[in-house]
């Protein structure tokens, strides 16, 4: 095959890099104004404006070469097949390539969400470990120096020494609690339970402390559902939601369990008349350390106190804010879903487990 000569070659390259700008420069533009859409979108322009470059640079180069008609077609078909399959592979690869930008995306915005919540957690829990270990510690150098000696304030301080180490015991069995569920080493033995005797035993736990809080405790006495579940987990769920029911509930307030079914699910409801939740804190009610506003606890303020006046006898324990975080785990690990409203003169919990059959 002999040579082209130069002006022959420089003709060439001079049709088809001529031809080829009058695609690429306006597809520059097109991508410079779609620079906010989505890597699909730029993908697409990308590979279209490439393709009808090539193109357009061969369809100039053959004019000027004086192809036959049917050498022309031939090369302009195998160009055109060219481009189609080009289109396909980059259109397939740039949905794929955006897929996975928005999944890394997604990956980041979690993990900087678990930081974040680790870090108030660890906050969360420093202040409600430093508080009564530096109560305990004063207590027992008091009963240690003999600055107290009296029985009544002996008893006291035994009694307050007690308190405080079983409010930290609950904080230490939370964590461990919800470090399962986060770590996913929960492992549930499921099986058809009696919602009623779950609640049953978890009304007869929590009684003493509504009684002594000047609560009253009521459940329906029919349509108590079996649910799937495994019931040591189930029972944290209740007792988790009675305990968190009875510490915003107001003296002489009311929490009322109910349940029920239908299609294929069982529900649980827990109300209570603590005077409602702000609609802006009812998505984070189940974060953990959330902990709401703190008038909202009646320990915090007069509807603390019982009749005439007379101070509760003893307080309900503020908590760790790590109770509702669990039910959500525990109640997602069930493959079931919770959710609060306000309701009433109080808020309700609403826990969904799959029933039993």
């Amino acid at each position: 095959m002999p040579d082209l000569p130069v002006g022959d070659i420089l003709a060439v390259l001079g049709i088809g890099l001529g031809a080829s700008l009058l695609v690429a420069v306006p597809g520059a533009a097109t991508l410079r104004i779609l620079r906010r859409r989505s890597i699909v979108a730029h993908l697409t322009v990308l590979l279209t404006v490439t393709v009808l470059a090539v193109l357009a640079g061969v369809v100039g180069a053959a004019q000027a070469m004086f192809l036959s008609a049917h050498d022309r077609d031939v090369v302009l078909l195998v160009l055109a097949a060219s481009g189609v399959v080009s289109l396909a592979v980059g259109g397939w690869l740039g949905a794929r390539l955006a897929r996975q930008a928005v999944w890394a995306d997604q990956l980041r915005q979690r993990e900087r969400q678990a930081e974040a919540n680790r870090r108030e957690l660890v906050a969360w829990v420093s202040h409600d470990l430093r508080t009564p270990l530096a109560g305990l510690r004063a207590m027992a150098e008091a009963l240690e120096d003999g600055v107290v000696a009296d029985p009544i304030t002996t008893a006291e301080y035994h009694r307050r020494i007690r308190v405080e180490t079983d409010r930290m015991t609950q904080l230490v069995d939370d964590l461990f609690e919800l470090s399962r569920i986060n770590a996913g080493a929960l492992r549930l033995s499921l099986r058809p339970v009696p919602l009623a005797d779950v609640v049953s035993d978890a009304l007869a736990s929590a009684a003493p402390l509504a009684r002594l809080q000047g609560i009253r405790l009521r459940a329906a006495e029919h349509g108590w559902p079996a649910v799937v579940a495994s019931e040591p987990e189930l029972a944290r769920i209740v007792g988790n939601l009675l305990r968190n029911a009875i510490r915003f509930t107001p003296y002489d307030g009311v929490v009322q369990v109910s349940a029920g079914s239908a299609d294929g699910w069982a529900w649980l409801a827990v109300d209570d008349t603590c005077g409602g939740i702000p609609e802006a804190d009812l998505p984070r009610v189940f974060d953990v350390a959330f902990r709401g506003e703190p008038a909202r606890s009646p320990a915090a303020v007069g509807a603390a106190r019982g009749p005439f006046g007379s101070a509760r006898a003893e307080p309900v324990p503020a908590g760790g804010g790590l109770g509702l975080a669990i039910v959500r785990g525990l109640v997602e690990a069930h493959g079931g879903r919770v959710e609060v409203t306000n309701a009433g003169p109080g808020c309700r919990f609403l826990v969904h487990l799959p029933a039993a059959s």
